[in-house]
């Protein structure tokens, strides 16, 4: 797998050539940006920016997303700023104008078929496929078990994606002798060569056995059946090595500048 290619393929057809991610959001091009927009509970930010976006441009195009972030009342709006983007000083400029960074994320990317092998859990321990909303409850609690945070705006977003566009849609949800202790989605995206990983947390009594890597094979083995060639992940500085373990490569890091209105 030659990175530089396939970066240069991710760009082209995930950012500049991006889709909605979800029912009801829509993807906008705004000059030389890209973005998805959708409801206050969907993500909202920008995927794509021009390499012909220089200072002078910047200030403007950062200036336009705060105005539309107000004109639709959204209480935040991210922009995704990959390392390679330009120009070289948008991540000072994005902090000058209110936006916030938040823990930069590795890109990583793997060929699905690498990830299709056997794995092992322990007794009792089995990955369930979510297809309602009974299971979209015990995803969102295993998240907030897994990550200490709220699972509530995990839950609306599987819910509605379960009842309006679940065909290229993967929720996993794993439990242990009945009690939720992992969770994991994969969004497949119609036309291009990629999945994307997202979520993959475990409760910390359950790490280390075995689960991550079931979730990611489980994944793997449905996007290279779907003709999926590569799956892509916005790693953690926790998830990264393990991924890179697994045969992940990095083709550079991603930052969420994170706006937040009336801050």
């Amino acid at each position: 797998m030659r990175t530089d290619d396939v970066r240069a393929l991710y760009d082209r057809t995930m950012r500049e050539q991006a889709r909605p991610d979800g029912p009801g959001v829509r993807v906008e091009r705004d000059g030389p940006l890209v973005r998805r927009v959708g409801g206050p509970d969907d993500w909202n930010g920008v995927v794509w920016s021009s390499p012909d976006l220089d200072a002078e441009g910047a200030d403007a195009a950062i200036a336009a997303q705060i105005g539309h972030c107000a004109a639709l009342g959204l209480p935040e709006f991210e922009w995704k700023l990959y390392a390679h983007d330009r120009p070289a000083d948008l991540g000072d400029r994005l902090r000058a104008a209110g936006f916030v960074p938040e823990p930069p994320e590795t890109l990583l990317v793997a060929p699905a078929e690498l990830l299709t092998g056997p794995f092992t859990l322990p007794d009792g321990v089995t990955p369930h496929p979510v297809t309602d909303a009974a299971g979209a409850e015990l995803m969102a609690l295993a998240h907030e078990r897994a990550f200490g945070t709220d699972g509530s705006r995990l839950l609306h977003q599987v819910v509605k994606r379960l009842a309006e566009a679940p065909e290229d849609f993967v929720a996993l949800v794993v439990l242990a002798d009945g009690e939720p202790v992992s969770s994991a989605r994969m969004e497949l995206y119609p036309g291009t060569d990629f999945a994307g990983l997202w979520g993959g947390g475990t409760v910390a009594e359950w790490r280390g056995k075995g689960i991550y890597r079931a979730l990611v094979a489980y994944r793997a083995r449905i996007a290279a059946e779907r003709g999926y060639r590569y799956l892509q992940v916005d790693a953690s500085a926790m998830s990264a090595p393990i991924l890179a373990r697994l045969g992940f490569a990095a083709l550079g890091t991603t930052t969420p500048y994170v706006y937040r209105a009336g801050r």
